[in-house]
């Protein structure tokens, strides 16, 4: 009935949010859990947290590598839509110097959704003293004032996690 309501008044043909995917397989937990300022207060921007359980990270939508950071901590990916997104692989493990990181991928480079970026060794990532809890952020937050966050799940790599 709803559907042939649409079809008498119009409606309905809004187009589809654009969908921000899990760049690595874990547990999505919200930005507040972070052990982190920067992110749990979203100075960065709105967007989920992923304990992973795996140490590899795949794009989390097509678009362009806008920066690889040269310690291989972190990406920040705009897709063709707009949306600046970073992966941000643990906390404050730029010290690492990338060490425990190999990038797949080099700035300025287009990429499709689960090319592999990174990979990342978490046990020696942990064994240094750092946590591999994983901010996926959406930076430009203002542009999608009905963004939705979905937390407190397990996901696979390109499960849906922030819709725009």
């Amino acid at each position: 009935m709803f559907d042939s309501l649409k079809k008498i008044f119009g409606g309905g043909g809004e187009k589809e949010r654009e969908k921000i995917l899990a760049p690595v397989e874990g547990t999505v937990v919200p930005l507040s859990e972070v052990n982190d300022p920067t992110f749990s207060q979203e100075i960065l921007g709105k967007g989920v947290a992923i304990i992973p359980a795996k140490g590899r990270i795949v794009a989390p939508a097509d678009g362009i590598l806008t920066v690889v950071f040269e310690t291989k901590h972190a990406i920040s990916i705009t897709t063709p839509e707009g949306a600046e997104i970073i992966v941000h692989v643990g906390l404050d493990t730029v010290n690492l110097k990338g060490e425990h990181y190999t990038a797949h991928k080099k700035q300025g480079e287009k990429v499709k959704a689960g090319e592999l970026l990174l990979e990342f060794d978490m046990a020696a990532i942990k064994e240094a003293g750092y946590e591999v809890i994983t901010p996926v952020i959406v930076c430009n937050t203002p542009n999608y004032p009905d963004m939705v966050c979905h937390t407190g799940m397990q996901v696979k790599e390109l499960e849906p996690i922030i819709e725009l």
